[in-house]
């Protein structure tokens, strides 16, 4: 037990994914614990697109990632109430809470354009079973829209699997924007490769069952259409009167402390921290959450916690299941040039989702034995 803690204060975690878990796992031993998630099991979100495109599984059970001692309530927090210090769910029933780690995660954004209701997505578990139910069903065409590296992924995987289909990527700027000039060099290349159309500097202005509509008048025949652009957060945070951002993630100061109550700290993609701009991923999430228990922890002694800090080293980006491009990155997630291509940073970036569910494991087994890059100084 440490010095000056309550081993029976009790933290609550909304949300059991990579930033969720960490958090959790970090705290285990030293206060009770208790995560709250939608899903029974954990959900691999890096990848879904393996799940999609029917090439791999997407969860583990929470008992290969979180500590013994961490209690997991399944259901949906449909609000947070902050004077009474619980957490109300979608069956009624409340969870008190000590502290509290906001940590729902995000999805992909949802498109405002006509003929939305048509378009299938990768951005939570659910959308993902749904898009791999319709890739069983006879198609022709898909078109993926969205030029990230969510995008490319889900379009090489579903290239790569189903030979059969005529896949279509449309960009609404440059491919892949954040992994530099010669990682997207490399990404187009194994694109092509893989038979996948890709339209970049393009937008889609309305969908249908048959086809999609892009913005210089052309149409595309499209069996099924993936929406990978954007992204969008829980409305939990906007909904329990916190104060968000424009995108609805709870605005957090440097120690990841709410705005507006000094008991909830947040950690991961719904968590705007101030003076960071972190790219949403598992290599900001689980940092976040380790930082964020850590500072659970000097609240509960009175102490001061530590500001954020931790920083990238690479971006990698899986284009089917033999093949992925590696691009270094500088501490502030700056592309520095290409590290790996091919089938070898196919083997590279196995090991790295892998790596993420082993470190979950081991911080699982050992509290407090996860490490991260820290940020430039």
């Amino acid at each position: 037990m440490e010095e000056g803690l309550d081993m029976d204060a009790h933290v609550v975690v909304i949300g059991g994914g990579y930033a969720g878990c960490m958090a959790a796992n970090r705290l285990a031993g030293t206060v009770r614990v208790t995560v709250i998630n939608a899903d029974p099991r954990f959900v691999e979100r890096i990848r879904l697109h393996q799940l999609a495109a029917g090439t791999g599984s997407a969860t583990r059970e929470f008992t290969e990632v979180l500590n013994s001692s961490v209690a997991v309530v399944t259901g949906a927090a449909h609000r947070v109430d902050v004077l009474a210090r619980r957490v109300l769910l979608d069956d009624g029933s409340a969870i008190a809470y000590d502290r509290l780690v906001y940590a729902v995660g995000s999805g992909a954004g949802r498109p405002r354009i006509r003929g939305a209701e048509h378009v299938y997505g990768v951005g939570d578990l659910n959308e993902a079973r749904r898009l791999a139910d319709r890739l069983r069903q006879p198609a022709e065409a898909v078109v993926v829209v969205g030029g990230g590296l969510t995008g490319a992924e889900t379009a090489a995987e579903i290239a790569e699997s189903r030979t059969d289909l005529a896949v279509t990527l449309v960009c609404g700027g440059v491919l892949t924007p954040t992994a530099g000039d010669r990682g997207r060099r490399s990404i187009a290349r194994r694109l092509r490769r893989l038979g996948v159309d890709v339209r970049a500097n393009i937008g889609v202005v309305e969908v249908n069952r048959e086809k999609v509509m892009l913005s210089d008048g052309s149409v595309l025949p499209s069996d099924v259409t993936v929406w990978t652009a954007g992204f969008g957060v829980p409305t939990l945070a906007r909904d329990s009167g916190f104060t968000t951002d424009r995108d609805g993630r709870m605005r957090v100061d440097e120690t990841l402390t709410s705005v507006d109550d000094s008991n909830v700290v947040a950690a991961g993609d719904a968590a705007a921290v101030s003076g960071h701009d972190l790219r949403m991923s598992c290599q900001a999430a689980m940092p976040l959450g380790a930082q964020a228990a850590r500072t659970v922890l000097a609240s509960l002694r009175g102490a001061r916690p530590d500001p954020v800090d931790q920083g990238f080293s690479a971006q990698c980006v899986g284009l089917g299941r033999h093949g992925a491009t590696v691009v270094r990155t500088n501490r502030a997630d700056v592309p520095k040039g290409l590290w790996t291509a091919g089938r070898a940073g196919g083997v590279v970036k196995e090991q790295v989702c892998r790596y993420t569910v082993w470190m979950l494991a081991l911080e699982a087994r050992r509290p407090g034995s996860y490490r991260w890059p820290r940020g430039e100084r």
